[in-house]
């Protein structure tokens, strides 16, 4: 079984729709303190006060060194690096041959010649399988995610943001921070212990995250919690991290556009078939048989400002070329109507069918969720990861419309629930669907 490969999992399954449709696997997972006080009072602080986040163990953190390494991430990436100097940071978005998302983190640039790529384990999957096998000089190293690393891992990662976050920060350095830059990196104190921070507004409010040895970890968060007790500082669990994305707009995780097609083949021979790409789950009203239907383009995600056509060849450039100027998906927020969102749970409470369960404060229950949009009774797009949260006092979810379609105020219908009663899933109760009216936006409602 060692050598069991994704490709080896689709052919038995069959179709990777239903290898993905029916995984056991639910909603990306966050292996922290679900709430520290209560995910309510957690999501108001980085609007109030400060909100205190631990990334130590959900992301794979990968290390790339060597005399390649520029060349390697030049071709298997949209982005451009003549101007990426040591202590920058940008977000990494790699295509596949046809100009479709594998996946998007965040690269850092540590030192002349050595980068790492952190995030979920799609992107760092695929420049590894490129730097093995494509002959470059480049050494790998790999600090896996917590569920499946059965070390310890080697950095902390932390978080800071919210209004107060940088008179915390100064108390906890002890003295004026240094000017960090949007997506550049520096290092500070924190107490007695050195960290590097990057300027990186996850949840949209200022703030810092950073990191450093992992046995410092436990100190490092004493002495935050110490100095920003009076500034509304609150540590913030896995639940109220599963809903911080929305606010800022990130759409956390695209589907892998890595299923299908020959070209992608070895790439799926390389890939564990008990790995991530293997058993995430796909979820939610809209269903296709076709895996390309769930793939998405840069454009989708809001990453075409991204692509830098004009100063290197890479994977996928002919193809993104192609579609550039033919129309294209948008990212949006959809406001969900009170109303119908009461409607699914005071199905609860009746003694028949009911509508899918929708947890507090995030109601994705799938690691790729995608419900449809409907208007004027055509689909327009696809509903991603809804949330409630106490900022907005309502439900929200990101989305991609339509352009033609993708009008401030415009009001649609989100298709809530599976088909057929719902899909194997264990995390998926038998249900029926229904539909919630939402309003477009082209901003943040908090």
């Amino acid at each position: 079984m060692s050598n069991f490969s994704l490709e080896d999992k689709i052919k038995q399954v069959g179709n990777p729709v239903e290898m993905l449709r029916n995984s056991q696997v639910g909603p990306y997972v966050f292996p922290v303190q679900s709430e520290y006080t209560n995910w309510r009072d957690e999501q108001e602080s980085w609007m109030k006060g400060a909100v205190l986040f631990n990334q130590s163990y959900h992301m794979t953190d990968t290390y790339f060194e060597g005399p390649d390494v520029y060349r390697l991430l030049s071709d298997v990436s949209v982005n451009g690096y003549k101007n990426f100097p040591v202590n920058k940071a940008k977000q990494i978005v790699c295509v596949n041959h046809d100009g479709y998302v594998i996946g998007d983190s965040v690269l850092f640039h540590h030192a002349e010649n050595k980068v790492s790529i952190v995030g979920r384990p799609a992107t760092p999957n695929w420049v590894e399988f490129n730097a093995v096998t494509g002959g470059y000089n480049v050494k790998v190293r790999r600090d896996e995610r917590s569920v499946t690393n059965p070390n310890q891992r080697t950095r902390f990662r932390l978080q800071v943001q919210g209004p107060t976050a940088s008179q915390i920060f100064e108390r906890a350095n002890g003295g004026p921070m240094p000017e960090i830059p949007f997506f550049s990196m520096a290092e500070f104190k924190i107490g007695k212990h050195t960290v590097t921070g990057l300027n990186h507004r996850m949840s949209g409010a200022p703030g810092l995250e950073f990191w450093g040895p992992m046995e410092e970890m436990e100190d490092v968060i004493a002495v935050l919690m110490d100095v920003g007790s009076d500034l509304g500082l609150k540590r913030g669990g896995s639940r109220t991290y599963a809903s911080v994305a929305h606010e800022s707009g990130w759409i956390p995780s695209p589907t892998p556009a890595i299923y299908s097609g020959e070209k992608m083949k070895s790439y799926r021979e390389w890939l564990s078939g008990n790995g991530f790409e293997a058993n995430a789950s796909i979820g939610g009203s809209f269903y296709s048989n076709n895996i390309e239907d769930y793939y998405q383009t840069p454009w989708d995600l809001s990453y075409g400002k991204l692509i830098k056509f004009e100063d290197h060849e890479f994977i996928g450039k002919q193809a993104l070329l192609a579609m550039k100027d033919a129309p294209h998906r948008t990212k949006k927020w959809l406001k969900w109507h009170p109303e119908d969102v009461m409607k699914v749970f005071q199905s609860m409470f009746n003694t028949g069918d009911r509508y899918k369960h929708m947890e507090m404060p995030a109601a994705h229950y799938a690691t790729l969720p995608f419900d449809r949009v409907m208007l004027n009774g055509k689909m327009v797009g696809v509903s991603l990861y809804p949330v409630y949260t106490a900022n907005v006092r309502g439900w929200i979810s990101l989305a991609m419309i339509d352009e033609v379609s993708a009008q401030d105020g415009t009001e649609v219908e989100i298709v809530w629930g599976e088909e057929n009663g719902g899909s194997q899933k264990p995390i998926v109760e038998r249900h029926i669907q229904t539909t919630i009216r939402a309003r477009i936006a082209s901003g943040p409602f908090a």
